[in-house]
Formats: C-alpha cells, sequence, structure tokens
C-alpha cells in the first residue's frame, strides 16, 4: 500500500488549481512563521552572508513575492521534465525481500503510465569542484523585539565530498559538539553568558559552510560574538590534544552506531550515498576513518576555515556598532 500511495503520488499529481492555491497560502504562513523564528532568520541570513551569490544562498523556501508570482504552469513544467523514470532513486531499509520490492515498484510505476522498458542514462551526479564563493554582507544586523540576541558567524567549508569531511565532524564535534565543547564549557559553562552554543557544518555537492551559534541576552551580544570567534581562533592556532581526540571519537562512533538503530537513518544514508557520491560507506568502514584523524589534520582544515572571510548575523537587539569592530578587528 505505501509504493502504491507514494508511486501515485510521483507519477500521477494533479495539482489541481484550488489545490495549487490552498498550497499556495500555506507557504505563505510557513515563511510568515519562519520570519517570526529568530534562529530561522538568522540561519537564512547567515547561508545569505557566507555564500553570496551562490544559489545555496538564497531562501529555502522562497520570498513571499517568488510565492506569489509562481504559477501552476510553470510548477507543472517542472513537475514533468524533473519527476521522470532516470530521475528516480529509491532506496529501502527494515525487514524487506529485495527482489520482491524491486519487482513491487516496477509493476506500480508501470501501471501508472511509466515506460520502464527503454534503458535510460541516469541523470548525473550534480558536480563536486567547489564553487568560486564571493561573500555576501559581511555583517548583518536584524531587528528583533525580543529577549535574546542570536548570534551566528562562519566562514565558507568544504564540499561533501571532500576527503576531509570526517576531519571536520570530528573537529566540529570537539569545538561545539557537545556539552563538553570548546564553545560550551567556555561561553556557558564558565561564563554563563549563554544557553544554548554550540557549531555546525554543512557541506552539499560544490560548497559548504561553518558556523558557530549562540543565543544570548541582548547587552551580552557583543561579548558572547567576539568569545565566539576568539574560540574558533584560538582553536586553530593551538589545535587539539589527545584526550579531546579521544573522546570525540569515542562519542561519534558511539552515536553512529546508535544511530543504525533505526531504519529510518539506514534508508536516509544509501539514499544520500547514491545521490550525492555513488559510494557507500559501510559503519566499519566508517569508523576505519575515523581512527585515521589525527590532531595535525583537524589543525589544518582548522586552519584553512579560520583563514576565510567571516560573516555575522545578529537576529534581535544588539550593537551594530561593537559588532562592525569586532568583525573588523578579528
Amino acid at each position: 500500500m505505501a509504493i502504491d500511495v507514494m508511486s501515485d503520488m510521483l507519477t500521477s499529481s494533479l495539482i489541481d488549481p484550488d489545490e495549487f492555491e490552498t498550497e499556495r497560502d500555506v507557504i505563505l504562513e510557513e515563511l510568515a512563521m519562519a520570519e517570526d523564528d529568530p534562529s530561522d532568520v538568522a540561519q537564512e541570513r547567515f547561508f545569505e552572508g557566507v555564500l553570496g551569490d551562490h544559489p545555496l544562498g538564497r531562501p529555502i523556501g522562497g520570498s513571499p513575492e517568488t510565492i506569489r508570482a509562481a504559477t501552476r504552469e510553470a510548477v507543472v513544467a517542472h513537475y514533468r521534465a524533473n519527476y521522470r523514470p532516470n530521475d528516480l532513486v529509491i532506496t529501502a531499509a527494515g525487514s524487506l525481500d529485495h527482489d520482491q520490492l524491486v519487482a513491487q515498484v516496477q509493476r506500480t510505476l508501470e501501471a501508472a503510465g511509466w515506460d520502464l522498458s527503454v534503458e535510460a542514462t541516469p541523470v548525473a551526479r550534480r558536480p563536486r569542484t567547489p564553487a568560486l564563493i564571493t561573500q555576501g554582507k559581511a555583517l548583518q544586523v536584524i531587528e528583533r523585539p525580543i529577549e535574546q540576541a542570536n548570534i551566528m558567524l562562519g566562514v565558507p567549508g568544504i564540499v561533501a565530498t571532500d576527503e576531509r569531511r570526517v576531519v571536520q565532524t570530528v573537529m566540529n564535534a570537539i569545538l561545539g559538539g557537545g556539552m563538553s565543547s570548546r564553545l560550551f564549557q567556555e561561553i556557558r559553562e564558565k561564563r554563563g553568558l549563554a544557553y544554548s552554543v554550540f557549531s555546525f557544518a554543512s557541506s552539499y555537492s560544490d560548497a559548504g559552510a561553518f558556523g558557530l551559534f549562540a543565543g544570548t541576552s541582548p547587552k551580552k551580544a557583543p561579548e558572547v560574538a567576539e568569545l565566539l570567534l576568539a574560540e574558533f581562533h584560538k582553536f586553530a592556532e593551538h589545535g587539539v590534544t589527545a584526550d579531546d581526540l579521544s573522546r570525540a571519537k569515542g562519542q561519534l562512533a558511539g552515536g553512529s552506531a546508535l544511530a543504525l538503530e533505526d531504519t529510518d537513518t539506514r534508508m536516509s544514508r544509501l539514499g544520500k550515498s547514491e545521490i550525492s557520491s555513488g559510494e557507500f560507506i559501510d559503519y566499519d568502514a566508517a569508523l576505519a576513518l575515523l581512527v585515521e584523524v589525527t590532531p595535525e589534520r583537524i589543525q589544518d582544515l582548522a586552519k584553512e576555515l579560520a583563514a576565510g572571510k567571516v560573516s555575522l548575523v545578529s537576529v534581535g537587539q544588539a550593537d551594530e556598532a561593537a559588532l562592525s569592530r569586532i568583525l573588523s578587528e578579528g
């Protein structure tokens, strides 16, 4: 039944005119809701600042203007051009029989009118060559009458297929990936300046970003922004200890093992591997890559990232002049 329903949605959507207008209103409400969430606003503006004119710098949901301007005809044309057999990747995990699943999917798609008898070349994966990134606005201060200032700063990162992606994962865990991380200990535990503070890495086919986030009181925003940047540079300058690395590897290995207990995670890993790189790395291979990460490799990557152009976003009420000064001095 699940295959029948999903196949029908994929192959035979009517895009009913009345439903189309209803969904347009729903999306406009979603955009309005996101604008009321300071962390969502900070994230959108962060990628806009770090990645500039790159498509990943655009708002994920579009803007009210683009949603209002979208026509049903344009959506139908996109649907017909892109929802085709040679675009389709199917992944599944759980108590399944592979051959039975394939046969069921084929029967359902053929019944819906898709011609699967013709050999078609799969759509090529997206380019893996890093794009030339031109920074957008280095500083964006969005005034909102809220109790906290949401601070996000960062630099361009590495692409999803970069061989150092495991190094970046370990680096992120040590710098801001949990309660034992540098950022958490320095900004929350030691100074009590924030409740939520962390680092994050986002990697895509031809671009990426590495960022730091903290939510703090408006008066403390410049101090917290300065500390975020200082910890990032300190990390790049001094690197990590053997104990830091050992704890991070244990944390990541354990988390990966637990995640594999979830069939949804297994399914998603298969799909992402096929679409993004064409290479599936199982748990044992992933552990082997993790073991190969050294303090020297982490520091080399940290130095490279820290040398990038820093973009800073503040959502709330913060001293723009003070933030600008921190950015220019950092």
